[in-house]
């Protein structure tokens, strides 16, 4: 079995594997080429991350910088946004619905590590070589999200469509559709209503008008 597939089969891998190193390399690469371009060159920011993603939808922005180690393990809705600092560490699959907003210094992370520091340093493979290894679960987060500054989303984590993660949250657990859910580690503080219209809120207005 290939490392890439140990990878996405949720068994232990060797993250040092040559084939894995090259997607990585790749996805790297590109990430740097991201980052130094200038916010306007809008052409070449979306070729790069047209590359980068496994799927990409339409009217996508990232504001950049961006951090993603595979990139090909990823797939990301229409009209997603992503505040400075986006970071994915997908070696699991990671999955985005539409219509997702991430403010700044959002990380999503997939692989883990065992506990136990003499496994960290040295674990044996199937030709009995020794190698470092970890393995890595699937992070969803459904359509309609919005996370605050600064949230962390852990390996095998479902974020339902419609949530609210405030800022600097933690997501250790699965967090259902329509909540309002903040902390460390992250909890559901309660669903999201229609109380929560900006209708309730007139001082917010303006000018202003909502149209739905």
């Amino acid at each position: 079995m290939r490392e890439e597939e140990r990878l996405l089969s949720g068994v232990l891998f060797c993250p040092g594997d040559q084939e894995l190193r090259r997607i990585k390399l790749r996805a790297h690469n590109l990430c740097t080429q991201y980052n130094r371009t200038f916010e306007d060159e809008a052409e070449t920011r979306q070729r790069i991350v047209g590359e980068l993603f496994g799927s990409l939808g339409e009217g996508s922005f990232f504001q950049g910088p961006i951090f993603i180690h595979y990139g090909v393990h990823t797939s990301i809705g229409v009209r997603f946004f992503g505040n400075f600092n986006l970071t994915i560490q997908d070696d699991a699959p990671v999955s985005i619905g539409d219509d997702c907003n991430f403010g700044p210094n959002v990380t999503i992370v997939t692989p883990l590590h065992p506990m136990l520091p003499e496994e960290r340093r040295c674990l044996h493979g199937s030709d009995g070589s020794e190698k470092r290894m970890c393995w890595a679960r699937p992070v969803r987060i459904g359509a309609n999200c919005w996370f605050g500054a600064n949230v962390v989303v852990c390996p095998g984590v479902t974020v339902g469509e419609g949530c609210v993660i405030g800022a600097g949250s933690v997501v250790t657990r699965d967090i259902p559709a329509n909540s309002f859910a903040a902390g460390n580690p992250c909890r559901v503080i309660r669903p999201i209503t229609g109380q929560d219209s900006l209708r309730f809120r007139p001082e917010l207005w303006g000018d202003n008008s909502l149209q739905w």
